[in-house]
């Protein structure tokens, strides 16, 4: 039997041993530190970039004229919603102060701008200036200055403002070829009114198909309501695109974010200067992708191109010999892989020019002449009418954070309805349950709503204790959501 001393002997040697075997294994394994240490050191340092590319990101806000209402507790506490979502204190202004049926500048959003030329040319987003009266651009050492809309593309959602100033600190456009999902990138911008705020990310994919003419940059940079417009930014202070999008349930970053490709932000930018607005070329056929089976059964071999659904009367394509279930495989010698990249080619072709088209035809591959036409402009949207512009609103929606107006004539129209009411404001309870500013009601409570008067009727009938079902559209796109009563 062992004694106390060669327990405490035999103790003394094990510990000794597994020191020992620590010690070697971190004496045999250099390189394990070594990697270790480099990846810490390695990890990026946004601080020079910040300072670097900082000065050249702007804040931009934007107004717009909307008439005062006489003794209108509506109105006030429009105005009242407003300064909270800024947080601006409530100005203890008495109403019957307030000039009666004149327009007042009504702030109408926040977003962020980066300088593109020393003598004031800034680029943003197409949404963060649509519909603005006057647009203030506020740089880092907090000079304002009232911007011109130089113009914008809805479409690729991109806009150039001028301001009057010189010697100012322009951003470096980088290539976009050159970057990689996994690379390091950058945001500043002003979320929620919070100017210069830094965010950093990577490169989730490129090439992300959300639109006919953006192939999007997805980044995981975290991007919030008032980034818009703001510079997505490489590890060699370069502008790589313009934040524009998020991907969200809540209405708040969840982690997918996209930014406008510099490249084509810059094609647009150009004919923006030269031209106030974008020509694009357009061939007149419907399109839908190419599936693997209809590729085998066709012998066309792998799934590629756009598949011919149909082709308008009278159109180039028709002109050019286009026929219905005709495969364009390659525009302008550059192959379709996707039906997406159809579109794109075609809309940065110059409008009367000429271009070939190969087509895949029953087993064979043809190759046509066609003419370019031009893509109609998008209608700017006009103030003229006082019956379009003073379209009944209504916040009987605020028990549940909803406030709305009808649709003029023009949406219904443009956007082919019958009726709905356009959310002016979403908070609280709408703006949990996904709802914003723009969203257009269709239905509450399983109730169609074709106008205010049935929104408020609905309201009026429904239980305020339980959830409210709400139909809308965003976009073309209809889906619902759900208003949760407040506990």
């Amino acid at each position: 039997m062992m004694s106390v001393l060669d327990w405490k002997l035999l103790r003394s040697v094990a510990l000794a041993g597994v020191f020992t075997s620590i010690a070697g294994w971190t004496a045999v394994s250099p390189s394990v530190a070594l990697a270790q240490t480099a990846v810490v050191r390695n990890l990026p340092d946004f601080t020079d970039l910040v300072e670097q590319v900082g000065p050249s990101v702007v804040n931009i806000r934007t107004t717009e004229k909307s008439l005062g209402r006489a003794g209108g507790a509506a109105m006030d506490e429009e105005m009242a919603e407003f300064f909270r979502r800024f947080g601006v204190p409530i100005p203890n202004m008495p109403r019957q102060q307030r000039p009666q049926q004149q327009p007042e500048d009504q702030p109408r959003g926040v977003g962020s701008g980066f300088i593109l030329t020393p003598d004031g040319l800034v680029m943003t987003n197409a949404h963060v200036v649509e519909g603005a009266d006057e647009v203030i651009v506020t740089l880092t050492d907090k000079r304002e200055f009232k911007a011109k809309i130089v113009g914008s593309d809805k479409r690729t959602d991109v806009a150039l403002v001028k301001i009057d100033a010189t010697g100012l600190p322009a951003v470096k456009v980088g290539d976009v070829s050159r970057l990689k999902a996994g690379e390091w990138v950058m945001a500043i911008g002003s979320p929620f009114g919070l100017e210069n705020t830094v965010t950093a990310g990577i490169v989730s994919a490129k090439q992300r198909d959300t639109g006919d003419y953006l192939p999007f940059i997805q980044t995981d940079v975290a991007i919030n309501p008032g980034n818009s417009g703001g510079p997505l930014i490489n590890m060699r202070g370069e502008v790589v695109g313009i934040n524009s999008q998020i991907y969200s349930r809540s209405g708040g970053f969840m982690g997918i974010s996209f930014a406008i490709p510099m490249d084509e932000a810059m094609r647009v930018s150009d004919q923006l200067r030269t031209a106030g607005r974008v020509t694009r070329g357009r061939i007149g056929v419907q399109i839908g992708p190419v599936t693997k089976d209809v590729a085998e059964s066709l012998g066309l071999g792998k799934a590629q191109g756009a598949l011919v659904t149909g082709v308008e009367s009278g159109s180039p394509a028709e002109k050019a010999g286009v026929e219905a279930g005709d495969i364009i495989t390659k525009f302008e010698g550059r192959p379709i892989e996707k039906v997406a990249d159809l579109p794109r080619l075609v809309g940065n072709a110059k409008p009367g020019s000429k271009s070939s088209l190969t087509v895949f035809r029953r087993g064979q591959s043809k190759d046509l002449a066609v003419t370019i036409a031009e893509i109609e402009p998008d209608k700017v949207a006009t103030k003229t009418a006082d019956k379009e512009e003073r379209a009944k609103s209504s916040n009987a929606g605020q028990h549940v954070g909803l406030a709305v107006r009808d649709l003029t004539d023009a949406q219904k129209r443009e956007l082919k309805l019958k009726g709905g009411v356009v959310v002016t404001a979403a908070s609280e309870g709408a703006a949990r349950a996904g709802l914003r500013e723009g969203d257009i009601i269709l239905a509450l409570a399983n109730s169609e709503v074709l106008s205010v008067k049935d929104f408020e009727a609905v309201l009026g009938k429904v239980d305020k204790s339980k959830t409210l079902s709400v139909l809308f559209r965003r976009g073309e796109w209809a889906q619902y959501a759900l208003i949760r009563p407040a506990r």
